[in-house]
């Protein structure tokens, strides 16, 4: 169920760009929760968003962090991989 929630915030949230996410990033970094009309400032630093917009990105990431930390995410299954077998060892000398 929790995988479910993030794949929902993750997919209203696909009209946010790499450039605008790592500049919201940077903006959250710059003003803190003290910060007067904070969301307004972040909606000007990121560009083309509200501080509505900001704001529940903002709710979103935190809950996702929630969930996270509190395992309720599913960790991916990545393929197992054996030092020294099969030809890992000549992809890492140049060889194929």
């Amino acid at each position: 169920m929790a995988s479910s929630s993030i794949t929902s915030s993750r997919s209203s949230n696909s009209s946010w760009t790499a450039k605008q996410n790592k500049q919201f990033e940077d903006a959250l970094a710059y003003f803190d929760k003290e910060t007067p009309d904070r969301w307004q400032n972040i909606a000007r630093a990121v560009g083309g968003k509200s501080a509505e917009e900001v704001k529940r990105h903002y709710e979103i990431l935190v809950k996702d962090i929630m969930q996270i930390e509190s395992d309720k995410v599913p960790l991916p299954s990545y393929p197992s991989y054996r030092a020294g077998g099969g030809n890992s060892r000549a992809i890492y000398n140049g060889q194929r």
